[in-house]
C-alpha cells in the first residue's frame, strides 16, 4: 500500500473513531500499568470486571503491595493465569513503591524489567500514559496491519516496526488505539463486517466480506 493509500484509511479511522482511547478502566499511571499486565490472555471486559474490585481494596502501589498475592489473586480469580498475573502484580507493586516512589516510570528500559511487562505492555504505558508515538502491536493490530495491507510483517515487532515507518506523523499519537478499536469492532478475526467498513475503499485485502 502506498503512502498515499496508507493516509487515506488512517483519516478514514479518524472520522469513523474520534477520540481512540483504552477501554482499560484506570484511575491513575499505576492502574492501568496493572491492568494491561493483567489484560494478557484476557477480555478488557473481563479485567475491568476485576479491577473495579481490587482497585477499590488497593488503589495504589503501596496498597497492592500490602494486600499481598494471596488476596490480589482472590481479586482475579476469574482472569486466565491468574497464579502468575497475581505474583507478578505483587512483585511489580513492591518495585514501583521501593524503586520508584510509587510512580510509573517513564523509561522503557525500567519498564521491560518489572515483572509481567514486556514491549507490548511498555508501548502501551508510553503511548497512552506519557503520550510517545509507539504502538503495541496486539493480535488485532497484527492481523489488521497485515490484512489491509498497510504494514505486513510475520511478527509482532516486524509489523511494529514497518507502522512506525509508515503511518502519517499526525497519527502516530492515535496509531494504536485506531487500529485496535478497529479490529476489535470492525475488522474482526471471523465475520469481519466489510460491508461497514469506513477503510473498504483503501483495504487491499482479496478476500472481503460483501456478500
Amino acid at each position: 500500500m502506498d503512502q498515499e493509500s496508507i493516509a487515506h484509511c488512517f483519516a478514514a479511522l479518524r472520522a469513523a473513531i474520534p477520540e481512540p482511547r483504552t477501554e482499560l478502566h484506570y484511575a491513575s499511571p499505576f492502574q492501568l500499568l496493572v491492568a494491561v499486565v493483567l489484560s494478557a490472555q484476557s477480555t478488557d471486559k473481563t479485567v475491568n470486571l476485576c479491577t473495579a474490585n481490587l482497585f477499590t481494596a488497593a488503589p495504589d502501589a503501596q496498597g497492592l503491595w500490602d494486600l499481598g498475592e494471596e488476596k490480589i489473586r482472590e481479586f482475579i480469580r476469574h482472569l486466565g493465569l491468574f497464579n502468575t498475573k497475581a505474583r507478578n502484580v505483587h512483585a511489580l507493586a513492591g518495585i514501583v513503591l521501593h524503586e520508584y516512589h510509587g510512580e510509573v516510570p517513564r523509561d522503557r528500559q525500567a519498564l521491560e524489567s518489572l515483572p509481567g511487562v514486556g514491549r507490548k505492555t511498555a508501548n502501551v504505558i508510553l503511548n497512552t500514559i506519557f503520550a510517545e508515538p509507539t504502538i503495541a502491536v496486539d493480535t488485532h493490530i497484527f492481523r489488521v496491519a497485515n490484512r489491509i495491507g498497510i504494514a505486513s510483517g510475520k511478527t509482532p515487532r516486524a509489523v511494529e516496526d514497518k507502522l512506525l515507518q509508515v503511518v502519517p506523523p499526525e497519527y502516530l499519537l492515535d496509531a494504536h488505539h485506531l487500529l485496535i478499536l478497529h479490529g476489535r469492532y470492525t475488522c474482526t478475526a471471523r465475520k469481519p463486517q466489510c460491508r461497514a467498513c469506513p477503510l473498504q475503499s483503501c483495504c487491499t485485502w482479496p478476500d472481503k466480506n460483501l456478500g
